[in-house]
């Protein structure tokens, strides 16, 4: 089980067997009638029309991303979700994805409780998990749209998505999973011509955000830190660019200039021993577990034990899922937000 480190990390670079690659060459021409691979880095391959055989007067419209730029010619109608969270932001705009990722096989197509009303009873095609993509089951859907905003995709699998369908990759001016939700927001809203749509999502967020800050003035003056601990003796403090610390820090708290400093180039974390767990001593310490056994092992440790911030019962614990806390703050989308507002205000309200 993860709390969302690990897609935002270099480590888990991925790659497609050539035996996919065959497959998938050999599924184009059925799927979607051939297409042309551009070396701009442009997508290219065939869209469907509106249902009711109008042009939307939203399109076309050029999306800029990291390999280039995707021009959509009409509104999609098929389109298949590969960012881990990309599905939370095509749900709320009207739409159901046809094929999705797993979030680490925990739970099938990102179905967690602010999504349950948006599925209804067609679940969609599981078609990858982080950035291992089944290229012959996104084929085999016939997509007019792939989306990988929230993503870690490769420049190889972006040209073959390219071969077949339009592709619309993760923003271009930030590190992979290091761009806001906003920002995210607005490049799949642009995608499905739904921008003004799209405005109004992200200003009811950003109001439900000033209102807590409203509430809880005196956040303004405390700095704030997520982390986790998978094992023993091995912590992880979240950067500036983590959806998780963008959460915390959009309720009003400061972050630590020194976690991101301290992480490696492009690591959406910061990786320490025991010895450096003083790094922690914060005004509020945040922690997303995945159990009461890892609470257990963090508090036993004994340096943690030495710090200010555990001493003065400054520090909260946080489930990843049952109840799905820490996932809602973990995704950071227009769905997962209010979910998360609503279950975190008072936990940390309660610290004095």
């Amino acid at each position: 089980m993860s709390t969302g480190t690990r897609p935002a990390l270099a480590r888990f670079a991925s790659s497609i067997p050539k035996v996919a690659l065959a497959a998938v060459a050999a599924l184009t021409l059925s799927a979607c009638g051939g297409g042309t691979d551009k070396s701009d880095g442009k997508s290219s391959g065939s869209s469907s029309a509106p249902s009711d055989g109008k042009k939307s007067a939203a399109f076309p419209v050029t999306i800029e991303h990291k390999y280039g730029s995707t021009t959509i010619e009409n509104e999609p109608q098929r389109i298949v979700t590969l960012g881990l969270s990309d599905q939370d932001t095509v749900l709320a705009l009207g739409h159901k994805p046809l094929g999705a990722t797993d979030w680490f096989k925990e739970r099938p197509y990102g179905k967690w409780t602010w999504t349950k009303d948006k599925w209804g009873s067609q679940p969609p095609e599981i078609v990858g998990e982080r950035e291992e993509f089944n290229m012959e089951k996104i084929a085999a859907l016939k997509p007019d749209l792939v989306l990988a905003v929230y993503s870690g995709m490769k420049k190889e699998q972006y040209d073959t998505l390219s071969k077949f369908t339009k592709v619309v990759a993760q923003p271009k001016e930030f590190p992979n999973y290091g761009a806001s939700w906003q920002v995210m927001t607005r490049q799949i809203g642009k995608t499905l011509g739904k921008e003004a749509e799209t405005e109004k999502l992200i200003a009811g967020i950003d109001g439900q955000f000033k209102e807590v800050r409203a509430r809880n003035p005196q956040w303004a003056k405390m700095t704030l830190a997520v982390a986790d601990s998978f094992e023993a003796g091995k912590y992880s403090a979240f950067t500036k660019t983590d959806a998780k610390a963008i959460f915390f820090n959009e309720l009003g708290f400061q972050l630590k200039p020194q976690i991101t400093e301290m992480a490696k180039p492009g690591w959406n974390a910061a990786e320490f021993g025991s010895e450096k767990l003083n790094t922690l001593d914060v005004d509020r310490l945040v922690w997303v577990t995945s159990s009461t056994a890892a609470n257990d092992r963090i508090k036993a440790e004994p340096l943690y034990k030495k710090l200010k911030v555990h001493q003065e019962k400054r520090d909260l614990f946080v489930p990843y899922e049952g109840p799905d806390v820490g996932a809602a703050f973990s995704f950071n989308t227009v769905l997962s937000i209010p979910y998360a507002i609503k279950a975190i205000e008072p936990l940390l309200a309660a610290i004095k």
